[in-house]
């Protein structure tokens, strides 16, 4: 099994679309260890709409739409890390993050520790508006801190060449391409978008 992680520099960004394509074009399984907020269509359900590919169950489903140590406090719970470790599963696993690195999964550890804990490869996802080069070269500093292995930077939005370069340049990381917002988003059109914009070579060499 051969996991690779897709961590984002914000919320709401488009890492799930981005996980979705990324499942799609790889035949993988997909995994969201904690899913916070239940109200509308989660993660794994979107993953499973998109791709049809395997989707395991998250390890903490909670209610509140906050960051995962106070959704899991609202309900008188605590996220054990024991429980977040990558599970087995046949041919390549895509894990997607909630939020950005530094979110809190309890009151000692973020979701950063956790991915460098794993030592999966990651793919950063990062918007293209205006305030993503400091997001995004704070993210890979962070990331190189920590000790993780970064694949590369995944843009998502309307392309914005020089941005995405100096956030290369300066973050020294491969640029994986810049995947545009889709409307309509169905499985064939994210897959052509997919197969046209991302650098799945680069990141297929990553997870080998």
């Amino acid at each position: 099994m051969t996991a690779l992680v897709v961590a984002g520099t914000d919320t709401d960004i488009g890492k799930t679309v981005f996980s979705a394509g990324l499942t799609l074009a790889l035949g993988a399984s997909y995994w969201k260890p904690v899913q916070s907020g239940l109200a509308d269509e989660t993660d794994s359900t979107c993953i499973t709409r998109l791709t049809g590919q395997p989707v395991l169950k998250e390890a903490y489903r909670l209610t509140l739409p906050a960051s995962p140590h106070l959704s899991a406090e609202a309900e008188g719970v605590e996220i054990d890390c024991k429980h977040l470790q990558l599970p087995s599963v046949d041919g390549p696993l895509i894990v997607e993050g909630a939020g950005g690195l530094m979110v809190p999964l309890n009151r000692k550890t973020l979701y950063l520790d956790l991915f460098a804990a794993w030592g999966a490869p990651i793919v950063l996802c990062a918007r293209t508006e205006l305030g993503t080069i400091n997001h995004s070269l704070l993210s890979l500093k962070a990331l190189a801190e920590a000790g993780c292995r970064v694949v590369g930077v995944a843009f998502i939005g309307t392309s914005e060449p020089q941005v995405e370069e100096t956030i290369c340049a300066f973050g020294n990381v491969a640029h994986l391409g810049c995947l545009p917002r889709l409307d309509p988003l169905t499985p064939e059109v994210l897959g052509a978008a997919f197969k046209a914009h991302i650098d799945l070579e680069t990141i297929q060499k990553a997870m080998a």
